[in-house]
């Protein structure tokens, strides 16, 4: 798998602040991006007791 492939988005909303969630293709973990202008952050994406959000990968 190369490098680029590992991270696959799978939601998208907003054009100048936008939303998106990202899943590792490898570990299942999903992941929230937010930006907004020049700034952006990344933070797994949490259930409600504090875990990450995890979805089957299948190869």
């Amino acid at each position: 798998m190369a490098k680029n492939d590992r991270f696959e988005k799978t939601y998208s909303q907003g054009t100048l602040s936008t939303i998106e969630i990202w899943v590792d293709r490898e570990t299942g973990v999903n992941y929230l991006f937010h930006a907004s202008g020049y700034a952006g952050g990344m933070t797994p994406l949490l259930d409600r007791e504090g875990k990450p959000v995890i979805t089957t990968v299948i190869n």
